[in-house]
């Protein structure tokens, strides 16, 4: 341990790496849903109307996002508690173990109405750890980041976010590829879901291996840990509130371009398999791409003017999305969904920093888990639910764009009001003590480049 007390920046690293190794598992686990969609629907929700099978399988995919908020209430204050790292082990054993489980549930064929009713169960404990994974691992990366750098390694969570996503659809749509439609609907759909169980286990033993945070470390040993964090959370209210509106747009451009874009493609404007899946692949991937770009130039220049700026591009490009798609050719559209993809990538390369930043040590697992949950549920999970129906009811295919146009407005006005004196949180965090050979604050002082606004 001597050489990690006096090598911070190698103890970085290791912490870095093993989160984020275990991030990437989570994703995985909680985003294969979203590629076999399709196959659950039929399986689990039984209809003539093959929309209706589709539309009831997206409900439960949403309703685990509703389950989000309790999950991120019980284990963001646990984590201030008691540490980032046994919470983050905790949660990763209920989202594998849950996902393991769902690859052997009985179809509505074997047992009727107790089929849908397991599986909808079984969504709501994904939702349940992964609303406490979100508030935890991002508290946990950015009091390990160094001075001036949460912008560029937070935003790492959201590349593994993509790069989990994307290991889930290549492995699901892969086996659509190798099996064909038949035999994935009749078990192959299975087959990713139980993947889950050994991936739980490798990342268990990484995660088991993490030193908890230095600054959550400095806070304990100090004994100035919240025994009350969602009580004290409420004296942030103007954070909260900041965090939950400049999330909105966050979180429905994320689904729509790593969850519902797959489907509207496929499903609605016809395209075959291989473009919908090479288009997919190529959108996540250049999201992912940027977003480090993205992170370290606000470390450098400030988060506000860039969000404001990428905002205004992303709500702009959702609107070409869907205007775009009614005359839409697979030449066409690629266009408008890599601008969106693009657009996406860059936006999301901060928001975790801005949110960790506004928030203190003390009750930042717990402010992150209540502030981000909720819109991620509300304009997250739902929006390929809510896109589905607009569609339906409407019977124009262009009709999802009202709804993400309205949430990039609400992100915006959120931005306006920012305000430099919003991110005063950061300074109340405590430094590293002495006795672990850290002489510099572990975050950056109010000056610092990345909390300019």
């Amino acid at each position: 341990m001597a050489t990690q007390q006096h090598n911070p920046a190698r103890q970085r690293r290791r912490a870095f790496i093993g989160a984020i190794s275990g991030h990437l598992i989570e994703w995985y686990d909680y985003g294969v849903y979203g590629f076999l969609a399709v196959y659950i629907g039929q399986a689990f929700f039984v209809s003539d109307n093959p929309t209706t099978s589709l539309l009831s399988s997206f409900a439960a995919f949403a309703l685990s996002f509703f389950i989000r908020p309790l999950g991120g209430l019980f284990f963001g204050p646990l984590a201030d508690r008691i540490g980032r790292r046994k919470t983050l082990i905790t949660v990763l054993v209920m989202m594998a173990g849950s996902t393991f489980l769902l690859g052997f549930l009985p179809t509505y064929a074997t047992i009727g109405l107790a089929a849908p009713v397991l599986l909808i169960l079984i969504r709501c404990l994904q939702g349940f750890s992964a609303g406490g994974e979100i508030g935890t691992i991002t508290s946990f990366i950015s009091e390990y980041a160094g001075p001036g750098r949460r912008g560029f390694s937070t935003c790492w969570l959201m590349v593994t976010a993509v790069l989990g996503l994307l290991l889930g659809g290549a492995v699901a749509n892969g086996m659509t590829w190798a099996l064909g439609a038949d035999v994935m609907q009749a078990w192959g759909w299975r087959i990713p879901f139980m993947i889950a169980g050994p991936l739980g286990l490798i990342s268990m033993y990484i995660r088991l291996r993490l030193e908890d945070s230095p600054e959550f470390l400095a806070l304990q040993r100090a004994g100035e840990t919240s025994r009350a964090p969602l009580r004290e959370v409420w004296q942030w209210k103007r954070a909260i509130t900041l965090v939950f509106f400049i999330i909105t747009l966050h979180s429905s451009i994320f689904y729509l371009v790593l969850t519902f874009a797959s489907t509207y493609m496929s499903r609605i404007l016809k395209f075959d398999s291989a473009t919908t899946l090479s288009y997919v692949f190529i959108a996540s991937l250049a999201a992912a791409l940027v977003m480090p770009l993205g992170g370290a130039f606000t470390d450098r220049y400030g988060r506000k003017p860039f969000l404001m700026v990428v905002g205004v591009l992303a709500t702009l490009a959702m609107y070409w999305f869907f205007d775009a798609a009614p005359t839409a050719t697979p030449a066409s559209f690629f266009w408008p969904l890599m601008a969106v993809a693009i657009l996406f990538g860059l936006y999301a390369s901060s928001t975790y920093a801005t949110m960790s930043e506004l928030l203190p040590t003390r009750i930042r697992s717990t402010g992150i888990a209540v502030a981000y949950n909720i819109p991620v549920a509300v304009f997250g999970g739902s929006a390929p639910l809510i896109s589905t129906w607009l569609i339906q009811q409407t019977g124009d295919i262009s009709s999802p764009w009202y709804f993400y146009i309205g949430t990039g407005v609400v992100s915006l006005i959120a931005l306006t009001v920012l305000r430099k004196e919003d991110f005063v949180a950061c300074t109340s965090t405590p430094q590293m003590p002495a006795s672990r050979g850290v002489r510099e604050p572990v975050t950056a002082p109010q000056t610092a480049p990345g909390h300019q606004v």
